[in-house]
C-alpha cells in the first residue's frame, strides 16, 4: 500500500500552487490571453499546462506551510509579479486604444460608441479597428510566445522566495506614462489633418454664412478621417512593431528586481 506523508503532499501542492499563481496572473493581465471571449476554463487549463511544463526547471522552493503567513505572502507576491509582467505588454494595447479613441472622436464618431466587454467601457469603431490591427501584428511577431518566454524566464531571474526581492512599482508607473505619448504619436497624423479640415470649414462658414455647417461639415470630416486613416495605416506598422518589441523588453525587465527599465518612447 502506497502511503503519502503530509510533508510530501504539501511539497507537491506548493510546487504547483505558487508557480501557477504567477502564470495565472500573467494570463489575467496579458493581451490576447486575458480576452473576455476566452472561457475561464480554457485560461485555467492553459495556466496549469504551462505550469506543469515550467515546474521541472524551477529552482528549489522554500519550505513553508501553505496557510502560514510566509506561504500566503509568497502567494500574493507571485500574483503581483504575474500581473506586472502581463501589464507591461498590456500598455502597448492601451496606447493603441487611446490613439483610436482620439481619432474616432476627432472624426465625429464619438456618438457611435458602444460597450466594449474587454475594457468594460465605451469605445469607438476606430478604436476597435486599431485594436484588431495591433492584435494581428502582435500574433505575427509571436508576441504570445514572448509572453510565455518572459514568464518562464522570470522564475530564474526572480525565483520564488521571500528573499528574492520585488518588482519596482515606480518603474512600471513610468512605463504607464508612455500610454499618452505613444497614443498621441499614432493619432497625430489623423488628428492634425482633421484639425486643418475643421479650420477650413470654419473659414468657409465665415465667408459663406448661408452654408449649413452641420450639413456639410460632418460628411467632410468623416470622409477626410477615413482617407487620412487609410493613408496613415502603412506608416503605423513599424511604430507598432517597435512598441511591441519594447513591451517584450519591459516584460523581461519586470523580473529583474529593482532594475533600471526603459520606456516605450
Amino acid at each position: 500500500m502506497v502511503s503519502i506523508s503530509s510533508e510530501l503532499l504539501q511539497t507537491w501542492i506548493i510546487g504547483l500552487l505558487w508557480p501557477l499563481t504567477r502564470v495565472l496572473g500573467v494570463i489575467a493581465a496579458a493581451p490576447i490571453f486575458s480576452h473576455s471571449s476566452i472561457p475561464n476554463q480554457v485560461k485555467l487549463g492553459l495556466g496549469i499546462m504551462l505550469t506543469l511544463i515550467i515546474m521541472p526547471t524551477l529552482p528549489p522552493l522554500p519550505q513553508f506551510e501553505i496557510f502560514s503567513f510566509q506561504g500566503l505572502l509568497i502567494l500574493v507576491q507571485q500574483l503581483i509579479i504575474g500581473l506586472a509582467i502581463g501589464f507591461s505588454m498590456r500598455l502597448v494595447f492601451s496606447a493603441v486604444e487611446l490613439a483610436g479613441q482620439l481619432i474616432g472622436t476627432t472624426m465625429g464618431l464619438g456618438f457611435a460608441s458602444f460597450f466594449d466587454p474587454q475594457s468594460q467601457g465605451q469605445s469607438t469603431a476606430v478604436n476597435q479597428f486599431l485594436v484588431l490591427l495591433v492584435m494581428l501584428v502582435f500574433l505575427s511577431l509571436d508576441g504570445h510566445l514572448m509572453i510565455v518566454t518572459a514568464v518562464a524566464n522570470s522564475f530564474v531571474s526572480m525565483p520564488i522566495s521571500l528573499e528574492g526581492g520585488g518588482i519596482n512599482p515606480l518603474q512600471i508607473a513610468t512605463w504607464g506614462e508612455t500610454i499618452f505619448s505613444v497614443g498621441l504619436t499614432l493619432a497625430l497624423p489623423a488628428v492634425a489633418a482633421l484639425l486643418i479640415t475643421n479650420m477650413a470649414l470654419g473659414i468657409l462658414t465665415k465667408t459663406a454664412p448661408q452654408l449649413n455647417l452641420f450639413g456639410i461639415g460632418f460628411p467632410v470630416t468623416l470622409s477626410m478621417g477615413f482617407v487620412v486613416l487609410a493613408l496613415a495605416l502603412p506608416g503605423m506598422l513599424k511604430p507598432i512593431e517597435n512598441f511591441i518589441e519594447q513591451g517584450a523588453s519591459n516584460m523581461r525587465q519586470v523580473a529583474v528586481p529593482h532594475g533600471s527599465g526603459q520606456s516605450l518612447n
